[in-house]
């Protein structure tokens, strides 16, 4: 049995009071009004060496507009700045729910596929999925947070946005705040009551004599992957794609999909090494690690062929309303929106594409931070731009939430780990699996 070492157990406590402390912080230093804003940007632009010009050639219309522009950018800025913290606290609780997510679909698929090698680490995959239930509360309560306006992050749930916007409202039907958290409701149930049983269908299974636990499990596994696939794409429409309503990509599910998928692999290797490295799961070896390396790599490469996809078939068709998308990106976030293509796949490409390279434990744990890295990118540039417009920035807010989560996710799946044996002693394929070698 795997025992919760206290070092980690305070290491993953500190991280969330620390990051808790900066994310009150990141809340309570938001601007209190329009003239704060103001008063912030005028000192930027002093900062920067650009004072204000004397108006005396300048006409009383001319100055008059110009006052009308820096009210009206000094607003959009408040909103903008008072979105902040919100934002950043999304995409972190939503980015450590989609590891969580996506490890249950990669554990579904193992059993769907009846897959021998991966048994030994099927501990593993339960300890991070042990997080979705947590996950999923929060993520719900931010989302009913949002419908109660305590946020403009969703702006088709403003309904004076909304009255003067032709085009939401003809989403309206679909984009409307109960069918929006009852559609949440469902996904969510569904992903934890599979998440539920499955567990319980493999602790079931190591003290039984038959395989009918498992053979249960195999076809429940089919059954959620075909509602997992609905719901993921949906999913990813309801909780990002209509941050920005005016716009959409019939690829988006599967580009959230590839981010999720590999962020999930990446995330089960590197607590198996951890625990490896700890003395336990001494019969994992270093082809099972190897095969986790090729999905990494695997996996990116899936990334970068749907974020290449989506960007090329926009870009070149130069549709006004699907082209405002990477507009935005570019003018704004050029440097995240292109670093993570660096991060996510030149990186990887590089370092993994050798055989080796993938049986070196340090390896696999330097590539896999940088991956993880890269896909938190991922979504910041996804969510961001709608929310915060060009007020963006790597601040207090954004690592602040990233640590409070975190040290959350740590302490909910280690203790998971505790909770039962590191093996699966019951599958039928667990000898396959402890003898995996090539």
């Amino acid at each position: 049995m795997y025992t919760f070492s206290s070092k980690l157990k305070t290491f993953s406590f500190a991280l969330m009071i620390v990051g808790l402390l900066g994310v009150a912080y990141g809340f309570l230093s938001t601007p209190n009004s329009v003239e704060d804003v103001k008063v912030m940007l005028q000192e930027s632009h002093d900062s920067h060496g650009e004072v204000a010009t004397s108006h005396d050639n300048v006409n009383h219309g001319e100055s008059h507009e110009t006052a009308h522009s820096d009210d009206t950018h000094a607003e959009h800025a408040f909103h903008y700045l008072k979105n902040k913290p919100w934002s950043a606290l999304y995409v972190a609780l939503f980015f450590f729910f989609m590891i969580s997510l996506a490890t249950l679909a990669f554990y579904a698929i193992q059993h769907a596929s009846q897959a021998g090698w991966p048994v030994v680490l099927f501990r593993v995959m339960e300890g991070i999925t042990a997080y979705l239930p947590v996950g999923a509360v929060l993520l719900f309560v931010f989302f009913v947070l949002s419908s109660l306006h305590m946020n403009h992050l969703f702006t088709w749930m403003d309904a004076d946005v909304v009255a003067h916007d032709e085009l939401i409202q003809n989403k309206s039907g679909y984009l409307n705040v109960p069918f929006f958290l009852l559609r949440a409701a469902i996904y969510i149930i569904g992903w934890v009551v599979y998440r539920q049983y499955a567990r319980k269908l493999t602790l079931a299974q190591d003290k039984a004599n038959d395989n009918s636990n498992y053979t249960k499990l195999f076809k429940s596994s089919a059954a959620f992957l075909v509602f997992f696939l609905v719901s993921e794409s949906m999913m990813s429409w309801d909780w990002i794609m209509s941050l920005d309503p005016h716009w959409f990509s019939t690829l988006f599910g599967w580009y959230v999909f590839a981010s999720m998928i590999v962020s999930a692999v990446t995330t089960i290797a590197l607590i198996s090494i951890y625990l490896k490295g700890k003395g336990y799961l001494e019969f994992v070896n270093n082809s099972h690690l190897h095969d986790l390396a090729k999905f990494m790599f695997g996996f990116s490469i899936f990334w970068t062929y749907l974020w290449f996809s989506q960007f090329m078939l926009i870009w070149y068709a130069n549709i006004p309303e699907e082209v405002t998308y990477f507009a935005s990106r570019f003018s704004e976030y050029k440097i995240p929106f292109l670093g993570m293509l660096v991060l996510n796949f030149a990186f990887p490409l590089l370092v993994l594409m050798n055989s080796d390279f993938k049986r070196v434990n340090w390896f696999i744990v330097c590539t896999g931070i940088i991956i993880l890295i890269g896909h938190y990118v991922d979504i910041f540039v996804m969510i961001m731009p709608a929310t915060v417009g060009d007020q963006w920035f790597f601040g207090i807010s954004e690592i602040s939430s990233v640590l409070l989560v975190l040290g959350l996710f740590i302490y909910v799946v280690f203790t998971a780990l505790t909770k039962a044996p590191l093996l699966a002693k019951g599958n039928p394929f667990i000898k396959e699996s402890e003898h995996f070698h090539y």
